[in-house]
């Protein structure tokens, strides 16, 4: 009698919306299985994490502590530390100093002698990836090697144990370096503490007006995910040489925050999208 009761159990069908019990010394209860965590995408990016930005939590990474040129990530610790030391209504002079950027620098525009305020160079920092954005905010807090001596010392205070600075723009340099999950540090503390200027990074595109002492600038987000992925909320985009493809990627889902960070990715855009799905449709 007790085997039939157990076969019959595990016989009946169950739906979602019921279970069955049997009671007495072969009771049996089966209930609904959860939903299986979906498989984690292939990358091939050198160095990735993923991390859901309101626990903390870290959902996937490669070789997060691999140390590898960042290209114009470096930027978040370059506003960072402007942002220490500049108000954003504050006017400062772009330097004649621009002039010495590299040709195939990622530039806003700016002329040497115009005035822009600090928020108008930080639109131009995380939009355009400006390096003549970066060298202005940069220069204007300080002397440059100085300013760069501030940023290893930020990267030090949050814990970014595998990070080297030897610019404010993300050039190539031996001693220029840092790791996936020591850039996730620096940007969950740009959206801690500065979250109206990591929300620039959301914006597809700005027209800032000519002014008194500055010329129109047309402003045009290089993250292909803030026009094309549903909810991406920034965050910077990067690409050298040496360094190949780099991202900082945000999005936001159904009350979830998620940050992707990618490190020498062929297909940045695609791969943050794919990790993106995969947080989401993980539990937290």
């Amino acid at each position: 009698m007790r085997i039939w009761l157990l076969l019959l159990a595990l016989l009946t069908p169950v739906t979602a919306q019921s279970h069955l019990s049997v009671t007495g010394p072969a009771a049996v209860e089966l209930y609904e299985l959860a939903p299986m965590a979906p498989p984690a995408p292939v990358i091939k990016a050198r160095s990735a994490v993923l991390v859901d930005l309101d626990s903390g939590k870290t959902l996937y990474q490669v070789d997060p502590q691999g140390r590898h040129a960042p290209a114009s990530l470096t930027k978040v610790v370059t506003a960072l530390v402007a942002l220490d030391h500049l108000r954003l209504d504050q006017t400062v002079m772009v330097p004649v100093s621009i002039n010495q950027l590299p040709w195939d620098s990622t530039r806003m525009g700016l002329r040497p002698g115009e005035r822009l305020t600090v928020r108008e160079l930080l639109d131009g920092l995380f939009l355009n990836s400006g390096n003549d954005a970066a060298i202005t905010l940069s220069d204007a807090a300080m002397p440059r090697a100085t300013f760069v001596g501030l940023m290893n010392a930020k990267a030090a205070t949050l814990g970014m144990a595998d990070t080297h600075f030897a610019n404010p723009i993300g050039l190539d340099d031996p001693a220029h370096y840092t790791s996936s999950a020591d850039l996730a540090r620096a940007s969950a503390e740009l959206i801690r503490r500065f979250p109206d200027v990591a929300a620039i990074a959301a914006t597809p595109s700005l027209t800032l007006p000519a002014t008194a002492t500055h010329h129109a600038y047309a402003l045009y987000n290089l993250n292909e995910l803030v026009r094309k992925y549903p909810g991406a909320t920034g965050l910077k985009t990067g690409w050298t040489g040496h360094a190949g493809g780099c991202l900082i990627a945000t999005a936001t889902r159904d009350g979830r925050h998620l940050m992707v960070v990618l490190l020498a990715s062929p297909r940045i855009f695609e791969e943050a999208a794919a990790l993106l799905d995969y947080g989401f449709a993980s539990s937290s």
